[in-house]
């Protein structure tokens, strides 16, 4: 088992503060269910398709059309709450959330208020090396995303793309157990990464496939901790709402920004109106949107088209069968069975496509070599080369394992392994077989790297005897030994054979 700290640093903020305050921060994930089709039609829900040509009826409002639910959207609801942990409700409900907004044709969102899918769960946040947090998971609910309003085509119209309008949504409220910005950051990272490995929703937060609804208060010390024994929000500061963050920067950004706000407000005699803002990364600051709304505003009533949701826990377990292995337990047995550190095992499966990719490399028969040159050399190439993903590597897994089974067998130095590896990342080619073709097959010949020795200490005889009243000075002759192999002497041998010659 990793050993982990489950707590972190209570947080004193903020500079310029009268009195020390502490942030509580509570987040709801949206995140777009991984599906071809929309929860409650067959219309696609391929991103970036012409405005208004993946809309059915029903998404459009249409009089007299009905929804039909998509069996794979509460599928993949319960593979997420299984992947967090969380009680599978077998019986949930939809529920109409009623609201007049352009872009949602009905009038009304259906959602899941009273009885959602998936309830209580948790995520471990990994902080540091050793350093965790546990955030609970208060519920995950499936509902419909509205459209796109867009605003810039036209200086005295809007125009209205229903194309996500009824695209399948989970949303994933926390607890406030979330204490600082950077903690906020890593907890959204984390459920992506395991939505990822999941194949529940792919993340994407640039297409709006994932974005956040930022709860924050302020307290003072101790607050906290009476809200943890209690489970009475009374101890807590009034929280405001900052909406559809779809960037993990502008997340941290804007619970700093406001966390400093509402401190100068109560430091100030004044009182934090609970109300929802939005965050302006240009200007640095959150700006008041609307004043929060309770449930009742939005007339919840039970969806009459939808009967309720009633799964059996067959299948549940059929799917609970069939789950991959999490990032979590994969990072352990990456540290057990190829003997990495916590902090490469953390690298290599931060992405299920990374750790895919190393697992293959890995096959050469050196885990540790194989992270090695998957973490510095290949992710440090890619990084090089405009920030390429591991999906668009010139390097197949299976050119860079042949590469290291060669540095394993002796074939190559780790030199010519550099070298070898960008003659394969920039043209190609079967790294065995690039080694015979460029004669870069390593010197094992004691003889004729002897030979070398010997001519490079005849040529030197000044800097001989220097290295016999200094044996530090030895690695100054393997140096020149490997440059005139060209790289290609077995640095090994060439370091005992200078040694029995120097007589060090």
């Amino acid at each position: 088992m990793l050993d982990l700290t489950y707590d972190a640093p209570k947080p004193k903020i903020i500079a310029g503060a009268k009195q020390d305050w502490e942030l509580v921060i509570g987040l709801e994930v949206h995140a777009q269910v991984a599906t071809n089709a929309k929860l409650f039609s067959g219309a696609s829900t391929l991103f970036g398709a012409e405005p208004n040509s993946n809309v059915a009826f029903v998404d459009a409002g249409m009089p007299g059309m009905l929804p039909v639910i998509n069996e794979e959207c509460v599928a993949q609801a319960v593979r997420t709450g299984l992947g967090l942990k969380a009680d599978i409700n077998l019986y949930s409900a939809f529920d109409r959330k009623n609201y007049f907004y352009p872009d949602l044709p009905p009038g009304y969102q259906i959602s899941q208020l009273y009885h959602p899918i998936v309830g209580e769960g948790e995520v471990l946040v990994d902080m540091a090396p050793g350093i965790a947090r546990v955030v609970r998971i208060e519920r995950i609910h499936l509902e419909q995303d509205a459209g796109k309003s867009i605003h810039d085509m036209d200086p005295t119209m809007s125009f209205v793309d229903l194309n996500r309008t009824g695209v399948a949504l989970m949303e994933i409220v926390s607890r406030p157990d979330i204490r600082g910005p950077e903690e906020a950051a890593a907890y959204v990272s984390k459920l992506r990464q395991i939505m990822r490995y999941l194949g529940t929703c792919d993340g994407n937060m640039q297409n709006g496939n994932l974005r956040a609804d930022v709860n924050v208060s302020i307290c003072q010390p101790g607050a906290y901790e009476r809200y943890q024994e209690t489970q009475d929000f009374s101890h807590l500061g009034t929280r405001c709402e900052i909406k559809n963050m779809n960037s993990l920067r502008f997340i941290q950004q804007a619970i700093d920004v406001e966390a400093k706000r509402q401190i100068a407000i109560v430091e100030g005699g004044g009182e934090v109106v609970q109300e929802t803002r939005l965050y302006d990364p240009d200007k640095g600051e959150t700006r008041s949107m609307r004043s929060k709304e309770e449930a009742h505003d939005y007339r919840y009533f039970p969806d009459p088209d939808l009967l309720p949701l009633e799964i059996e826990q067959s299948w549940v377990d059929d799917i609970a069968s069939g789950l991959p292995e999490l990032p979590d337990e994969k990072r352990l047995r990456f540290m057990e069975e190829f003997g990495l550190s916590e902090y490469d095992a953390s690298v290599l499966t931060a992405d299920v496509a990374n750790a895919a990719y190393f697992e293959e490399v890995a096959q050469a028969g050196d885990g540790k070599l194989a992270a090695n040159w998957v973490i510095n050399e290949l992710f440090g190439r890619l990084k090089k080369d405009d920030d390429k993903d591991i999906t668009d590597s010139p390097v197949s897994p299976g050119q860079l394992r042949d590469i290291i089974a060669l540095i394993t067998k002796g074939d190559i130095s780790g030199k010519i392994a550099k070298d070898l590896f960008e003659i394969v990342y920039t043209e190609g080619g079967n790294p065995a077989e690039i080694v015979d073709a460029r004669g870069m097959r390593q010197v094992t010949d004691t003889g004729a790297i002897e030979a070398a020795v010997d001519e490079i200490i005849a040529a030197n005889p000044a800097q001989v005897e220097k290295a016999k009243a200094n044996p530090k000075l030895a690695g100054w002759f393997v140096g020149q030994v490997m440059k005139a192999t060209g790289g290609k002497a077995n640095p090994k041998a060439v370091n005992e054979i200078v040694a029995k010659k120097l007589g060090s």
